[in-house]
């Protein structure tokens, strides 16, 4: 049986790493315009000291999201964010301790589209470490 074998063009490519980075590229970049209400949502979330976390926060949204864009590093970029979408999923979105209703309903989706995400970090990293043992 003959395998197919298909390859994006690169903007196609590209576009479609900007959709998966764009939430952190909007929420980096709504926290460092507005600092203070990025250190009113750590503290929200219970995090402490606030500013370095907010500070941190920003850094890897934009950081992360700009490795995976240029391709610099592409598969760390991709985990960084992975990583830290499954820990923010699990402090933001413990739709298990809210009551059954609209609430919780909401936030379990919101959980497991988070995961989704995660999984297509994991996939862009490996497709790029996969690439990379290739040249």
């Amino acid at each position: 049986m003959k395998t197919m074998h298909w390859t994006l063009s690169p903007a196609v490519r590209w576009v479609a790493l900007l959709l998966l980075c764009a939430a952190y590229l909007q929420g980096g970049l709504n926290k460092a315009m507005d600092f203070g209400a990025a250190i009113g949502e750590m503290n929200h979330f219970g995090l402490s000291p606030a500013a370095p976390f907010a500070a941190a926060v920003i850094a890897l949204e934009l950081g992360a999201a700009a490795l995976i864009l240029t391709g610099f590093w592409r598969w760390l970029g991709a985990l960084a964010l992975g990583a830290f979408t499954l820990m923010a999923t699990f402090v933001a979105l413990r739709f298990w301790e809210l009551p059954v209703g609209q609430e919780r309903f909401m936030a379990a989706n919101s959980f497991f589209e988070h995961l989704g995400l995660v999984g297509g970090f994991v996939l862009v990293a490996w497709l790029d470490l996969k690439e990379r043992a290739h040249v």
